[in-house]
């Protein structure tokens, strides 16, 4: 929810605290400390206890938003940003393994499917409420009205969860792979989100994401010889496992690009405002929040690969429609919220179950480690389709901007790269749907057996 809320009002914050492209990293900054840290977060859930890691990121998470409400500057403003990154990738994969040891393993693509739905729902919220409280109250609100939720759960959390870790798991983890895990994920996401501002080809991003592949590389060979490693390379033998990450990678680099070239359109060319803009966008995720109970069912019953292959086509439908049908001037029942229902349901069938398909037929302990891992997949596509969309539609970005500084109308301003961005994000849709039903494979009565503890 805090996510899309950030996406909507960074104009507004801009215009307050004057960071111009630092608050570029009021986004990039959350990204690269959440993906870094959600492997070495989702082992220590494991070691430590589950319970206790979702609510002491739950605090962090709070102390964070705190920190954003009150940020002064900028560079304080981005500091805080990591300070609730740190939280929520605490709380994340901590989550959903405290959920699904509560359900039969072949109840559990149902669970992670309201799991979905949940986080459905507060996306749908995150840009409407946001854009009101920002209107109402200014920015800093949408940061403070994180504080009495997250004291809620962390009240209610200790009187109705229940700890549990991995019984096999010696109270100890190697720290090694901890850092070279961290690091390396921190450095290719850093060196994917500044790509945009510093180019592909400059220094910078050459060796931010030289550096964080051979980091990552060592990690994994760390955690092939480590005793307690951070992450456990036999998930890579599951099809299922590998299917729902390459697609999960796929899936949130359209989404995201999707998603911020929305955004862009209805404030920039149809003028919208922040709250108007967060509630135009609100059919769309509500509909995904709609649809993710029910996606657990048709899993079920016709495959989780069938599943995700109709959301991916969906959601390359809408986005091409959008592309294809879009008008500069405002036309919002005609040719904007037809497609925000189709790619709502896309959004609905596919994202609880690449969920689902990732970690429901894991064992009892391997649940966090592998929504994690899944976790860290997507953020890393978060940060690639974020930079890629907006490479590809700066040039249409900047002539827009020129137009309205000198006060010309926008609607006479060539937008034909961010049609051409959101065909690429299309494309990335029907990849994903493409890549399930051609790596997943049902896992064997073994392995489902090993999930249900037998």
């Amino acid at each position: 929810m805090d996510l899309s809320i950030v996406v909507v009002a960074k104009r507004t914050i801009d215009d307050d605290l004057g960071g111009g492209s630092l608050l570029t990293w009021v986004f990039s900054a959350y990204a690269i400390a959440y993906a870094a840290a959600l492997l070495t977060a989702g082992r220590f859930a494991d070691v430590f206890g589950r319970k206790r890691s979702f609510l002491r990121g739950v605090l962090w998470f709070s102390f964070g938003s705190l920190l954003c409400g009150i940020a002064p500057s900028a560079w304080f403003l981005v500091a805080a940003r990591v300070v609730q990154a740190f939280g929520g990738a605490q709380l994340t994969p901590a989550s959903l393994a405290l959920v699904l040891p509560e359900f039969p393993v072949e109840k559990r693509t149902q669970a992670i499917a309201v799991w979905s739905a949940s986080g459905g729902l507060a996306a749908a919220l995150g840009p409407s409420v946001g854009g009101l409280l920002v209107e109402a109250l200014g920015w800093r609100s949408m940061f403070f009205i994180n504080i009495p939720f997250t004291v809620l759960i962390v009240v209610l959390g200790r009187k109705l969860l229940r700890e549990s870790k991995d019984p096999n798991a010696e109270r100890r983890v190697d720290y090694l792979s901890a850092v070279l895990g961290f690091s390396g994920v921190a450095l290719v996401v850093l060196g994917i989100s500044q790509s945009e501002v510093w180019g592909w080809a400059d220094r910078a991003t050459v060796t931010a994401l030289i550096s964080g592949a051979i980091l990552c590389a060592a990690f994994a060979l760390r955690c092939h010889r480590a005793t307690h490693p951070i992450l456990d390379l036999s998930l890579f033998r599951l099809r299922f496992v590998v299917a729902a990450n390459v697609a999960g990678i796929l899936f949130s680099m359209g989404f995201i690009g999707m998603w911020l070239l929305n955004t862009f359109w209805l404030q920039a060319v149809w003028g919208y405002s922040v709250a108007t803009s967060g509630l135009a966008t609100f059919p769309g995720p509500a509909c995904a929040a709609f649809v993710a109970p029910f996606a657990g069912k048709y899993a079920d019953r016709f495959g989780h690969s069938r599943v995700l292959f109709v959301g991916a086509l969906l959601l390359a439908g809408g986005t091409l429609g959008l592309r294809g049908t879009i008008p500069d001037s405002p036309a919002y029942v005609t040719h904007y919220l037809p497609w925000m229902i189709m790619t709502g349901v896309g959004v609905g069938l596919s994202i609880s179950t690449l969920s689902s398909s990732a970690v429901a037929f894991l064992r009892p302990t391997q649940l966090a480690m592998g929504s994690a891992l899944n976790n860290t997949f997507r953020q890393v596509g978060t940060a690639l389709g974020a930079a890629l969309s907006l490479a590809i539609a700066a040039p249409a970005f900047t002539r827009i901007d020129a137009a309205r500084q000198n006060g010309a109308s926008v609607l006479d301003v060539s937008k034909a790269e961010i049609r051409g961005a959101w065909l690429m994000n299309a494309a990335l849709y029907g990849v994903a749907g493409l890549a399930m039903i051609t790596i997943f494979k049902r896992p064997s009565e073994s392995q489902i057996n090993d999930a249900r503890g037998v």
